[in-house]
Parts: structure tokens; C-alpha cells; sequence
């Protein structure tokens, strides 16, 4: 141990070799971090080492001034122990499972005829609380369940055997729609009342079997004395219990009061996942992730979380089912890492849980980056081009013919700094003969902007037309001439030199060639370049296609487009059997353009 300040040298020397819990504090006596360890002496030493695993650990000792510990009997006691005292001082440096949501509770109302219902705050006055339910849903299905299985009361009625043997009170809808045996006016019995409910906190503690057998119990009853009708009616509770649990089952019915947890340690986050099984079914779901404050084992993950889980979920199962391997012991606890069978498949289950939420969280807080990050490329764009907005909207414009054949223009559309790639416009030019790149700008800016004007659509922020003076002073013109100029800010992209000129502005404006301004301009004028050249290779395709399908006898121009719409070249057509082009154009036509295709192959191979 070389990195020992002289103030601890006595102590860590001293430390025993014993299981037990450390704590450090720093010069004003502020509690920094509880541990616990198997080994004191080794665990403690850990920490003073030449090289330690982070920065974290490296302040954290840096601040250390002094340490105490506490001999325990066990590892389990060590849990305990520490757990107690990081709810205590809450240290700076200890994983602290907090969880911003609150989660549901379902209360049993502590009253002569008892109420269950979903809460939020616990407040043990009001009667006994399960839970928590990380899934709402799940928790519906449950009271929705006990309440169509014993009819329980939910009214706010402050029933009392005195009330309603003074007739306080009268029935209402509920007992009208056969949602509730009006124990209001003692049309049934407190008893009886306080079976159902018994019977009820089984289901929601996940025990089926005894409900189940209470059903089956009051059926053979009923069936026994003849009450057929009351028979068929606990037969059918019986079914609706037996449906829910075949629902929820997730492996063999015989295991039961089992913990299954899994974990991954994700860069500086852990995620986890909590499942308490019982009766093969899952009776609590819980998966949160927590961020880690040190370099910690997997064993002090292991611990801290899983313990504080079981408290929550008040769970005294005495298996616990894992997917790492641990070197701890708990006391009465066994904690097994299955390989095979029923318990693998549930470990399994559990990591799914896990797998996925890492998955979710991680691509939120991806795009919540890449919200910040397009966010200030936004703000340094408006900041060099002098812009008075931010343009969250750009449009680019860029021209593509080949020697003055199929004229076309692209628009591309970027929204917050990404491609909007629904926005994307093709444009065939229409009142343009020939190769002038300058007329065919003046022609899409004045169609475009035209259509977004008399449709009253928003306007972009900014307008960015690839080429020199002359597309910018083409695409201004277009705009005086449908009262938009000065109203959208346009510029242009050269490609010489990247310059950018701006309306009435002789100099042009050179971007550092590393400028994230400059390269989203670039990536706009690309997008807007690749776009517009894929749609030329598209009608130079069409157009060859359509003019040797033309030279067919019979092939008219209905059939004509409904070979282009379906099968886009000459050469899907001839790889396409007879039969195929028969259901679409007919098989005489189908028969005709065959023959020759084939012909015209021949030709080609000669």
C-alpha cells in the first residue's frame, strides 16, 4: 500500500481479517462511503493501492481522513448492517436506490367490512398495503379480479354491524347490477364478508391454490344440497380464477415463494430486473437501473440492491434465483445461478426484462443528446449566417440534367437538423428547354414557394440553392416576383471553394472548412445533389424502357404504364413468366410482348 496518508497508516494496519462493515469520513466528519467486506483488512487495503480503477475512486480516497469499522458474524450481518447505515447518512459515494415514480399500492382498509382499492401513499393507519406494482395494468388485473370473484364493496359507506342494524343506510346500483351482496341492509353477513376478503388478500399475495380450493369447496356444497344455480356460480369463479392464472403462468405451478434477479453492469450504470414468483406466477415485477458511484463488485451491487428490493416488495422468500455467479452466503437464503430446467428459463425471463430496458433507456438518452447537440449546431448555424432565427426549417435546391436531356430538380428538407426525408420534393421541369441551370432554378423556387403560399403552409427558416451568383439571383427573382423576398433568408453554396453568397452582398462568405455550419450546409447540398441525380437515372430509365416497349404492336399506353408501375425495367419484364403478365395486361397482350422480348433477346445474343 503506497498511496497511505500517515494519519491512516495505524489503522489500516490494524484492520482485522474478519467480516464487517468500513466507513470513511472526510475532515469535517461528513460521512462519505459505507462498504462491507468479507475480509476488512483486504477490502479496506484495496482502496490505498498505486493504481487505483477511476477518478472516482481516486477523489474518493483523496478525501479520506478517517476510517471506522464494525466487526460483524457474517456477510449477512455485514449486509444488514450496511444497508441500515447508507439509509441512515445517505453517503456521497454509496449507490442510493432512489426511483423519481411513484408506484401503486393495493390497500386492504383496515374497517368491520374492509375495502380494497389502489393507493399511491402508504399511511399504515389505513389497513394493509401490497406492492409496490411497477405496472398499473398488472395491478388492475388484480383488484379487477378479486372484486368479480367476491362482489367487495366500494362504496365510502362507514359500515359498522350497529349502522346497519340501525338502517343507516340503502342499497344502491352496485347491488342492482350484482356487483356488491349489499352487506349495507345485512344481505350478507359480516362473516361471510370477512371470508371473501380473507380470500381475496390470497389472490393478491399470489397464493391461487387457496382461493381455488375455497371455490371448489363452496361449489360441491352448493351441488350437494341441490343449489345447482349456486353451484354453477361458484363453477364459473372457479373457471375465471383458473383463466387468470393460466394468464400469468410463466412456468411449473409448483414453484413458488422464489426471487429471481438479474443485473448487467452497463459502462457506469446498472440495470436490473426483480421478479417474485409465486405458484409459477409472477406476482411483482420491478426493473430500474442506478447509476454507480464507484468501481464496485458485482457482489456489492448484488447486495445493496437486491436487499433493498426484498424490504420494498416485503419478500421472505427463502430461494433467490440469479444469472451471475456469487461467492456470498446469507443467512436461511439460498441463492443458486440455475443452468437448466424451469429456474434457468425464469432467470432468463428476468434478463429479457433487463435487456430491454437498457435497451429503451439507452436510445432516450441518445436522442436526448442528439437533441442538445442539434440544438447548439442550430444556434452556431444562426450565429454564422447571421441569421435572425434559428432555422430549425432549411430547404436545399439543386439542379441535374445529362446534355440538356430530362431536366429535373430536388428538393431536400432538413427539421432540427435531421433530414425529413417525407418533405423531400421531385421536380420535372416544365417551361425550360435545354441545359440553363439559371431558368430552372427561377422555375422550382417560384412552384414551390407558390404552393406553400396558397396553401398557407409553413415557410422554411432558411433557403440554400446550390451554385454561384447567378442560381441565387435566378431563385431572388422568383421570390420578388411572389412577394416572398425578404420574408425567407436565402443563400448559396458554390462548389469551387464552398463559398457562400448572400443577396446583394458582392463578397462571399468562407466558412472554417472544419465549421459544423459549413459541413450541415454540405451534407444538405449532397442530400439535395443525390436525390436529384437518382430521380434522373430513374426517368432515363423509364424513358428507355417506355420507348422499346412503344415499338411493340399492341402494347398501348394503359399497358404501357401498368408494366412501368409493377415491373420498373426491361429486365423484370423478360425474367417474368407469361402467365404472371397475363393476369395484368391480358393474354393476348401478355402473349404478344413475349414473344417479342424473346425475339429481341435473340438479337442481343447473336
Amino acid at each position: 500500500m503506497t498511496n497511505v496518508p500517515t494519519h491512516l497508516v495505524d489503522i489500516l494496519k490494524n484492520l482485522p481479517t474478519v467480516a464487517g462493515v468500513y466507513r470513511y469520513y472526510d475532515e469535517n466528519d461528513v460521512i462519505l462511503y459505507v462498504g462491507k467486506a468479507k475480509n476488512l483488512k483486504n477490502r479496506v487495503g484495496s482502496y490505498f493501492q498505486k493504481d487505483l480503477p477511476n477518478f472516482k475512486t481516486y477523489r474518493l480516497v483523496k478525501q479520506i481522513h478517517r476510517i471506522e469499522y464494525t466487526v460483524v458474524d457474517s456477510e449477512f450481518d455485514a449486509l444488514l448492517l450496511e444497508n441500515n447505515l447508507i439509509k441512515q447518512f445517505s453517503p456521497k459515494y454509496n449507490i442510493l436506490l432512489k426511483d423519481d415514480k411513484t408506484y401503486p399500492y393495493i390497500c386492504v382498509s383496515n374497517e368491520p367490512y374492509p375495502k380494497i382499492f389502489s393507493v399511491r401513499r402508504i399511511d399504515k393507519k389505513m389497513g394493509q398495503f401490497f406492492g409496490p406494482y411497477s405496472s398499473v395494468k398488472a395491478m388492475y388485473t388484480v383488484l379487477e379480479l378479486v372484486h368479480k370473484l367476491f362482489l367487495l364493496r366500494t362504496c365510502t359507506l362507514a359500515l359498522t354491524p350497529k349502522s346497519i342494524v340501525q338502517n343507516k343506510f340503502k342499497v344502491c346500483l352496485e347491488y342492482h347490477l350484482k356487483n356488491c351482496l349489499a352487506p349495507c341492509e345485512n344481505h350478507q353477513s359480516q362473516k361471510d364478508y370477512q371470508t371473501n376478503i380473507e380470500q381475496a388478500v390470497h389472490i393478491i399475495k399470489g397464493n391461487l391454490g387457496q382461493a381455488k380450493q375455497f371455490l371448489r369447496e363452496k361449489m360441491m356444497e352448493s351441488s350437494e344440497k341441490l343449489a345447482f344455480e349456486e353451484a354453477q356460480y361458484y363453477k364459473d369463479k372457479l373457471k375465471s380464477l383458473d383463466d387468470f392464472q393460466a394468464k400469468s403462468l410463466v412456468s411449473n405451478p409448483n414453484i413458488s415463494d422464489v426471487d429471481v434477479f438479474s443485473l448487467e453492469i452497463h459502462e457506469e450504470e446498472v440495470f436490473y430486473n426483480y421478479l417474485h414468483i409465486a405458484q409459477g406466477c409472477i406476482i411483482q415485477a420491478y426493473t430500474q437501473s442506478v447509476k454507480l458511484k464507484l468501481e464496485e463488485t458485482v457482489e456489492d451491487v448484488f447486495g445493496t440492491i437486491l436487499w433493498e428490493i426484498r424490504q420494498t416488495f416485503n419478500s421472505q422468500a427463502k430461494k433467490i434465483l440469479t444469472n451471475v455467479e456469487l461467492d456470498i452466503s446469507w443467512k436461511e437464503i439460498e441463492i443458486v445461478t440455475p443452468k437448466i430446467g424451469d429456474y434457468k428459463k425464469l432467470v432468463d425471463l428476468s434478463l429479457k426484462n433487463v435487456w430491454y430496458y437498457r435497451k429503451e433507456k439507452l436510445e432516450k438518452r441518445t436522442d436526448k443528446e442528439n437533441k442538445i447537440a442539434n440544438q447548439q449546431l442550430l444556434e452556431q448555424a444562426q450565429k454564422d449566417l447571421r441569421l435572425k432565427t434559428l432555422p430549425r426549417h432549411i430547404e436545399c435546391f439543386d439542379n441535374s440534367n445529362l446534355q440538356g436531356t430530362n431536366a429535373v430538380s430536388a428538393m431536400v428538407c432538413f427539421k432540427d437538423g435531421k433530414p425529413a426525408k417525407k418533405e423531400y420534393r421531385h421536380y420535372k421541369v416544365q417551361t425550360v428547354v435545354g441545359a440553363n441551370d439559371f431558368a430552372t432554378m427561377h422555375e422550382v423556387i417560384t412552384r414551390r414557394y407558390t404552393k406553400l403560399k396558397e396553401e398557407n403552409l409553413p415557410l422554411p427558416d432558411l433557403i440554400i440553392v446550390d451554385g454561384g451568383k447567378g442560381q441565387l439571383s435566378s431563385a431572388i427573382q422568383a421570390l420578388k416576383e411572389i412577394d416572398l423576398y425578404g420574408k425567407i433568408p436565402i443563400i448559396s453554396i458554390a462548389k469551387k471553394l464552398e463559398e457562400l453568397y448572400y443577396p446583394n452582398d458582392e463578397l462571399p462568405l468562407l466558412l472554417n472548412k472544419r465549421s459544423s455550419t459549413l459541413k450541415l450546409i454540405q451534407y444538405l447540398r449532397d442530400e439535395a445533389h443525390d436525390f436529384g441525380i437518382n430521380f434522373h437515372r430513374e426517368l432515363r430509365s423509364k424513358n428507355s424502357l417506355q420507348s422499346s416497349l412503344e415499338k411493340i404492336e399492341g402494347i398501348g399506353q394503359n399497358t404501357l404504364e401498368k408494366l412501368l408501375a409493377k415491373y420498373k425495367s426491361i429486365k423484370n419484364i423478360k425474367e417474368a413468366d407469361e402467365q404472371e403478365l397475363a393476369t395484368l395486361i391480358g393474354k393476348k397482350r401478355a402473349a404478344v410482348l413475349k414473344k417479342a422480348l424473346t425475339a429481341e433477346s435473340k438479337e442481343e445474343d447473336q
